[in-house]
């Protein structure tokens, strides 16, 4: 293998197994502060015992991500040296912003969330699950923020550096608000709202399968069920904003997405299919809607689409693997629509308690959006190619010139020790957590109360 791709290949590993982790620590801060204010509305002690459990799992969760992002911050100033340089002045502010307004938010205020209880009144204590909730979501805006840039660059301009060329923010908002930075935002909140209910919902379904914590697993699930669905429907919503950005912004991304080659022509969309690079069609067992794509992008089906042939070849990114990527992510998508309503349909009528087929996909379901979140960003990065700042530096342009092949080699495997192995621990730690159930949150105090009330 080539540097270039030995770099990628780290890059694609160290940011798919970090991103694991984030989206579910995002949909769990929000979800903690809707069960802990309905605790404070309501004084239902359930809700109280739901939040100290979840705040447990949180914790865990935003223990590895921490872990397993710092690594690739060492990354752009090793294997992506050059990429830095022109970047630096952009990337900087934005990553600042987020180190400042967001990490030591959340980071600041989550002992107290952990172990504030009992120890501060009941309004300070929710005052700093709303603060570690927004910390979470401020610190994705700027990270989708800085990738933003590197799709659709704003409020900049281009200075000569000595040899170098690199990128100055000359209007930091516009940099802020580039054209994809608000509807790429909204994806990933939607994205993470999922990841963090249907973890909830799957250990809830666990418990009532298993027949143990039932009210609390009730309870649990009802919330998040309708965290699920309304972050599930509004998926919708900010993928088709998105979509509408790529077409005004990203043509040949948009080409990719559906297999579109014809220079100009009427796009459709396909339900699923294959690629074929060579002879530039989709396989004919390919199911499509004709004109569909040319009617979301105008309004009207005959509307001309700027096909991939409209770009010279080296311009265009990597089909068939675009094509699958965003498919499979749509088809989760919708399957996600699906099994949220089904729950709360169930939910309604009372059945869902002893529907053991549809409980036992709820375990299963928290793998969805994981994969979708997974494919989202493969759609977004891979479907930016050959580009590494659009249309302003290629891939290969940013690659460090000193770092050899070998060395990124041995320390991609070093990695993924490094990472399998706190994996495992995480695995472990979760299992047993989950395993023990809302009895793990039971404070010195609350052991104290339970002795005296069992020796009266």
């Amino acid at each position: 293998m080539n540097t270039l791709l030995l770099a990628r290949l780290q890059f694609a590993f160290t940011i798919t197994f970090h991103y694991i982790y984030p989206p579910m620590s995002i949909g769990l801060g929000a979800l903690l502060v809707l069960t802990e204010g309905t605790y404070l509305i309501t004084g239902d002690k359930l809700y109280h015992d739901i939040t100290r459990f979840w705040a447990r799992i949180f914790g865990l969760i935003f223990a590895i991500g921490v872990a397993t992002g710092v690594v690739m911050e060492f990354e752009f100033g090793t294997n992506w040296a050059a990429y830095s340089r022109f970047v630096g002045d952009v990337f900087g502010s934005a990553l600042a912003s987020e180190g400042i307004f967001a990490f030591f938010l959340e980071s600041g205020f989550l002992a107290v969330l952990l172990f504030g209880w009992n120890k501060v009144s009941k309004g300070m204590h929710f005052l700093s699950t709303v603060f570690v909730a927004a910390g979470a979501h401020f610190s994705a805006i700027w990270i989708v923020v800085a990738n933003s840039w590197m799709q659709t660059p704003a409020g900049y301009h281009l200075v000569n550096d000595g040899a170098r060329i690199r990128a100055e923010i000359t209007d930091f908002w516009s940099m802020v608000f580039s054209p994809s930075s608000l509807a790429r935002n909204w994806h990933v909140f939607m994205g993470a709202w999922q990841a963090g209910a249907f973890l909830v919902i799957s250990v809830s379904a666990f418990y009532l399968l298993k027949k143990r914590h039932e009210d609390f697993a009730k309870a649990s699930l009802k919330i998040a069920l309708a965290l699920g669905l309304m972050a599930s429907l509004g998926q919708l919503w900010s993928g088709h904003e998105s979509a509408e950005i790529v077409a005004r912004y990203q043509p040949e991304k948009l080409a990719a997405l559906e297999g579109h080659f014809a220079e100009q022509a009427p796009a459709d969309i396909h339900l699923f299919g294959w690629v074929n690079e060579k002879k530039e069609t989709v396989a004919d067992f390919g199911l499509r809607i004709p004109g569909m794509l040319s009617w979301l992008v105008s309004g009207d089906r005959t509307h001309p689409v700027p096909g991939l042939k409209s770009f010279p070849p080296e311009n265009r990114p990597p089909v068939n693997i675009v094509f699958q990527a965003y498919h499979l992510m749509v088809a989760i998508g919708m399957l996600l629509i699906l099994l949220s309503s089904a729950g709360i349909f169930a939910a309604w009528r009372g059945t869902l308690w002893n529907n053991r087929l549809l409980l036992r996909i709820f375990v299963l379901s928290v793998l969805l959006p994981a994969f979708a979140n997974q494919l989202g960003w493969f759609t977004a990065e891979v479907g930016r190619q050959p580009w590494i700042v659009y249309h302003l530096m290629r891939t290969s342009e940013g690659l460090s010139k000193v770092v050899s092949g070998r060395t990124i080699a041995a320390s991609l495997v070093l990695f993924t020790f490094v990472y399998a192995l706190l994996f495992a621990v995480f695995i472990y730690l979760l299992d047993q957590k989950i395993r023990r159930g809302p009895e793990e949150i039971l404070t010195p105090q609350d052991i104290l109360t339970v002795s005296d009330k069992e020796r009266v």
